[in-house]
């Protein structure tokens, strides 16, 4: 008797088992209108594999278990590392191989930004924590490359790794691993809607290096490969590429204090920082990390 109740007239079926790209007819025209018919293959691939159901179960277990702060390992020594549930690390494994953190600056065709900006619109439907690194590392790209020839060595050893479409989630020194990520790091207790007002220190230790001591009120994806930090040198506000891990291996001294308990965005880490010496790099002049960092 129970079970003849149970009558799911009024239940949709699942969403799923769908091609997100080719049941968007708006988008679709769109694509076609901004003269970016070529993706059309490519964005119809993405579509069906976003549209999965294994996709959707992705997103909702990294969203579901989310990050974890680990200060010190079991030895009491400082590690500063976030762990992810394994989601998180297929997720962006997807969106690296489809090209969402680089593509129109590898492949600089008429309609690329277009062809990235269906990606990531569809991308977006089923998750977005992952797609704050993969924003960062995108907007990065062009100031690494604006600025190679101020620091040569630096650009040969980071641009191939932002612009590769692999996904190494390893804590290694750049040079030995096979793609690299870059965060942000803007905001500050006092410094928010204002950073101008930013009290974090910046001293030059030679050949463009320099040694940055403050915090960061707001460190986006902390396990990034790198940061773009703004601090205040001797002639202004600057950005500067600070890395988690040194060319030597060591841990530079950047110390997560805690990550943000946010209302949304649960997938993806934000931290609270604190700087203690930690070696960075100049971009452009000193004085105009605004403009560079924007």
């Amino acid at each position: 008797m129970l079970d003849a109740t149970k009558v799911d007239f009024n239940q949709p079926p699942p969403f799923e088992g769908r091609n997100l790209y080719l049941t968007d007819t708006s988008l679709r025209a769109a694509i076609v209108r901004e003269g970016a018919a070529w993706g059309d293959p490519r964005l119809t691939a993405w579509g069906a594999i976003l549209g999965r159901a294994e996709t959707f179960d992705l997103a909702s277990r990294a969203n579901r278990y989310a990050p974890e702060l680990r200060t010190h390992d079991r030895f009491g020594n400082r590690i500063d590392e976030v762990v992810f549930d394994p989601a998180w690390h297929e997720l962006m494994a997807l969106a690296m191989r489809e090209g969402e953190h680089a593509s129109p600056w590898t492949e600089p065709t008429r309609g690329a930004q277009v062809v990235r900006a269906a990606a990531y619109l569809m991308h977006a439907e089923v998750e977005n924590g992952t797609q704050c690194p993969l924003t960062m590392t995108f907007a990065a790209a062009p100031v690494l490359a604006r600025h190679a020839s101020e620091l040569p060595r630096l650009a040969e050893t980071w641009l191939p790794r932002v612009l590769a479409a692999e996904y190494d989630a390893r804590g290694l020194p750049v040079s030995q691993k096979a793609s690299a990520l870059i965060g942000m790091g803007m905001t500050e207790r006092q410094g928010g809607s204002d950073v101008r007002a930013n009290t974090t220190r910046a001293q030059a230790i030679g050949n463009g290096e320099y040694l940055l001591t403050g915090h960061k009120w707001f460190f986006s994806a902390p396990m990034c490969d790198a940061h773009l930090v703004l601090a205040q040198a001797p002639e202004g506000l600057s950005c500067f590429l600070l890395p988690r891990i040194l060319p030597d291996g060591a841990r530079n001294s950047v110390r997560l204090t805690r990550l943000k308990d946010k209302l949304g965005n649960r997938s993806n880490a934000s931290a609270e920082a604190e700087f203690d010496g930690a070696h960075g790099w100049l971009l452009g002049e000193e004085g105009r990390g605004i403009p560079i960092i924007l």
